[in-house]
């Protein structure tokens, strides 16, 4: 697994990460979740926020509001100021549009990373604000993504399957591997199985070994759930990526987010918050000292 080197890092330069994902004022994840994550794995991290929410959408209240009229003349600003990249992290999107802004972004930095999490739902819904026809641009960024990080439901969505459920056999896992490399991913990480055994499992599968050199990561599963703990997770996969990590980075990312998990269940009214992942930021800023 640690021999698919992804970034070569040069311990003296910070990468520069574009974060194409919404910004949540409270119930932390997206934007609130990337850019501490990022930065504390040694990278300096430029937001394009495509939506503006007051906290996220399991809350019973939420507002709203779709920056996708704003995002060309921001991107033709950067472009002006030479701004360079050398990752594109996308993740939650507001319209099919903005498919086409992070597209714009792979063809102006044609030598950035592209890390994709198709946000798009979870336990087998899609998000309030997501749509069919978001759903149908979003499986566009699959093709040529260096990091394809889809959970189950995303994973089907993407593959046009009905969703399985969370505890899956060996045999679907290497149909929806092998249909998700198919669509031109040169790595996927498809997170979430759970078989009931206290274990959540994570396949990782490259396109170069193809589906029968996929590999299995466990951990430990923690009797409660938490908000934020997806974005948590891809935000570290990339923070380790971005570090000089290979594919070992799932593992790395899994780990956080559970200890993440078990420091958010010291904090008050703990099932509310969001994944408490500030006093486990070291563990990401240790990949590069």
């Amino acid at each position: 697994m640690s021999d698919v080197t992804l970034y070569d890092r040069d311990p003296k330069y910070i990468p520069r990460v574009a974060a194409v994902h919404d910004m949540c004022g409270y119930g932390k994840c997206s934007l609130t979740a990337a850019i501490p994550i990022l930065s504390a794995a040694g990278c300096d991290v430029c937001p394009v926020p495509t939506a503006l929410f007051s906290a996220h959408t399991k809350y019973a209240v939420f507002t709203f509001h779709d920056t996708t009229d704003i995002l060309s003349g921001y991107l033709d600003a950067w472009q002006k100021e030479d701004v360079e990249l050398d990752g594109v992290y996308s993740g939650f999107l507001g319209s099919p549009d903005q498919v086409a802004i992070i597209q714009r972004l792979y063809r102006e930095y044609p030598n950035a990373l592209r890390l994709v999490d198709p946000v798009m739902g979870d336990a087998g819904e899609m998000y309030p604000t997501y749509t069919p026809e978001l759903c149908e641009a979003m499986g566009a960024l699959a093709d040529g993504a260096d990091v394809l990080m889809p959970n189950l439901t995303e994973a089907s969505i993407l593959t046009k399957r009905d969703y399985p459920g969370q505890d899956i056999d060996e045999a679907t896992v290497d149909e929806l591997l092998g249909a998700l490399l198919e669509l031109g991913a040169k790595n996927v990480v498809l997170k979430g199985i759970d078989h009931g055994d206290g274990k959540i499992i994570n396949y990782v599968a490259s396109a170069s070994t193809g589906v029968t050199g996929k590999i299995e990561l466990a951990h430990d599963k923690l009797p409660y759930m938490i908000h934020g703990t997806g974005d948590a997770f891809a935000s570290a996969l990339c923070g380790a990526v971005m570090a000089g990590r290979g594919l070992e980075s799932a593992e790395i990312a899994g780990e956080f987010v559970r200890h993440a998990m078990e420091s958010t269940r010291n904090q008050p009214h703990f099932e509310d918050r969001g994944v408490s992942f500030e006093l486990n930021l070291g563990e990401l800023t240790n990949l590069v000292k």
